[in-house]
């Protein structure tokens, strides 16, 4: 009979998403002024793989602790919730690679390849972290980026989500942390 051991428990301090201490998983966009001209600021989008879909979708029961992340491959990513509340999201940098490797990338974890066909490295526990995205604004996610959520404190809470019609069925590539790594994550606020 297998024995099951239980999954160690990280707790991850949450740190503010502005656009500095995001840049590396994406873009914080917060208001601009009607009739400012496309730049930098805006969301840098790429969803030329697919038919753009704009919807609300309404999570429950989020709470502040994961055990799964997941990733896009083929396109940018857009959340934010409907009214400002305050929410959310465990990230860790993509980690897709161009072609099949027969190397192991560093320290040892092994290239993949997923259902979707592109290749990656599952992402370095060390290297997940949380983010609150407070108010009025979204976050865009580069193509790639690992995220955990939305998670929140509410019982109930409506999202804004920018991802291609299919994205979930053709693209949605998930790391399990408990079962790969015997790790499950707390967010600290």
């Amino acid at each position: 009979m297998e024995r099951r051991q239980e999954a160690k428990v990280v707790k991850l301090r949450a740190v503010e998403a502005t656009p500095e201490s995001f840049a590396s998983f994406g873009q914080v966009i917060g208001a601009s002024p009607d009739g400012d001209e496309f730049g930098p600021h805006d969301a840098q989008l790429d969803l030329s793989r697919g038919i753009p879909r704009f919807y609300i979708m309404r999570l429950q029961n989020r709470p502040l602790k994961f055990s799964t992340i997941t990733h896009h491959a083929s396109v940018t990513q857009c959340l934010g919730s409907v009214g400002g509340q305050d929410w959310y999201l465990g990230v860790a940098k993509p980690s897709i690679v161009d072609g099949a490797s027969e190397q192991s990338g560093p320290e040892g974890r092994k290239f993949l390849q997923s259902a979707a066909g592109h290749y990656y490295l599952p992402p370095d526990p060390a290297e997940v972290c949380v983010f609150r995205v407070s108010g009025p604004k979204f976050l865009k996610l580069n193509k790639g980026t690992w995220h955990a959520g939305p998670l929140f404190k509410a019982d109930a809470v409506d999202f804004y989500n920018l991802e291609l019609s299919n994205t979930n069925v053709v693209d949605h590539t998930t790391h399990h942390f408990k079962k790969h790594d015997g790790i499950t994550f707390v967010v600290e606020d």
